[in-house]
């Protein structure tokens, strides 16, 4: 068995010895699953590029993109450009531009490919001198490059409505414009503070229930346009709750990277699909479980996302904005990219001890593709912060 030291909470380094066999990657089809599924995905930084991190995003535009056919080749959808892709935490919207017309590109190349991408208004810099008007123009500009080059539109929070907004009819006459002209229904997406401190008060309140009563009733008056909605408040109470008072017509995507396996198995009462961040770093886990519950074997379901909740917990914890430097972290610890580096320097935001850790739930939930190779990977970041023992 493949055996490492890594460092524990009180500062000790002690052998831990992994455990796990790992989940195999098999391929599926989307038409495996009885739940509709997307994967946001990650981007992968170019670590040789000759820019300044912080300044200027440089990509490995080879690498992002295997990446998108991979999740494809397990039966998934791609949710592109999206905060997972550290859109406004690195990815302006000028690269996120160049994201979407090449992966809209690949994804003409295979008849599988499920794919929908993020459009806010992101390039517009919330400040006291922005109008409604403006930001609606800027949702106008992105939606109309999606839908320009042939793509799906997920309808992203924005931080400059946030900003702008004196009550919750500012939402209604933006959420309401935007819909009324786009081509095809869309997925909305209700992105909590827990994810973007700036989102805080979205739809015009502090308070979660209020505020979804106004975002229901944007729904209710747009439902032809809205193929459904994304919410990301990290509470499977609130999910389950406005998921009940959904339209027929329009599906709850679950957003809830704690609770995401009760949420897609669901109740007597519905169940939610999946637009989730995780989803990139347990992929083939993610892909068999549903796949298991495409079958009706909702014990196997549990067997296999039940042990990934941990590692997503501790993942996706507090700053919870700071959950994309785990995801890249598995995914260099798993051999699908070189390096551990991400754009705007983002794979500093998390401790040694919570990489550690991370290892460790990673291990455990069976998301190690190669023990050994990850072994070595966590040997090479442990010796970078000082620890050879």
């Amino acid at each position: 068995m493949t055996s490492i030291n890594l460092p524990n909470a009180d500062r000790s380094i002690t052998s831990y010895t992994l455990s796990g066999e790992p989940i195999p990657f098999v391929k599926f089809k989307a038409s495996d699953f009885n739940r509709i599924a997307y994967a946001a995905a990650h981007v992968v930084a170019d670590p040789l590029a000759g820019n300044d991190p912080w300044l200027t995003p440089a990509i490995d535009w080879d690498t992002t993109l295997k990446f998108r056919h991979r999740l494809w080749d397990l039966g998934l959808g791609v949710a592109e450009a999206m905060d997972t892709a550290q859109r406004g935490m690195g990815l302006g919207w000028a690269e996120a531009q160049e994201l979407i017309r090449r992966a809209q590109a690949e994804a003409r190349t295979r008849d599988d490919s499920l794919i929908a991408y993020g459009a806010g208004t992101d390039h517009l810099m919330p400040g006291p001198d922005v109008t409604i008007d403006q930001i609606i123009k800027a949702y106008e500009e992105q939606v109309g490059f999606v839908e320009g080059e042939g793509g799906r539109v997920i309808l992203m929070a924005s931080r400059a409505l946030a900003a702008a907004a004196r009550s919750p009819d500012d939402y209604a006459r933006v959420y309401g414009h935007i819909l009324s002209q786009v081509r095809q229904p869309v997925i909305m997406h209700w992105l909590g503070e827990m994810f973007d401190p700036a989102l805080q008060g979205y739809w015009g309140n502090i308070d979660h229930d209020a505020a979804m009563d106004v975002c229901l009733d944007v729904i209710a008056a747009n439902a032809d346009k809205v193929d459904g909605i994304k919410i990301s408040l990290l509470s499977a109470e609130k999910e389950i709750a406005m998921r009940r008072r959904l339209p027929a017509s329009v599906k709850m995507y679950t957003g809830d990277d704690f609770n995401y396996a009760e949420l897609i198995a669901g109740d007597d009462q519905g169940y939610s699909h999946a637009l989730l961040g995780i989803f990139d770093a347990i992929a083939p886990a993610a892909s068999a479980g549903l796949a298991a519950l495409g079958k009706g074997n909702t014990n196997e379901f549990f067997d296999l996302l039940e042990p990934t909740v941990p590692l997503s917990r501790h993942i996706f914890a507090a700053p919870t904005r700071f959950y994309k430097t785990g995801v890249v972290f598995l995914a260099y610890l798993n051999g699908l990219q070189d390096h551990f580096a991400m754009i705007g320097g983002q794979q500093s935001t998390r401790s040694l001890q919570h990489l550690a850790e991370l290892f460790r739930l990673a291990d455990k939930a069976r998301v190690l593709a190669d023990p050994d190779l990850a072994a070595s990977r966590m040997k090479a970041v442990l010796a970078i912060h000082g620890v050879t023992a």
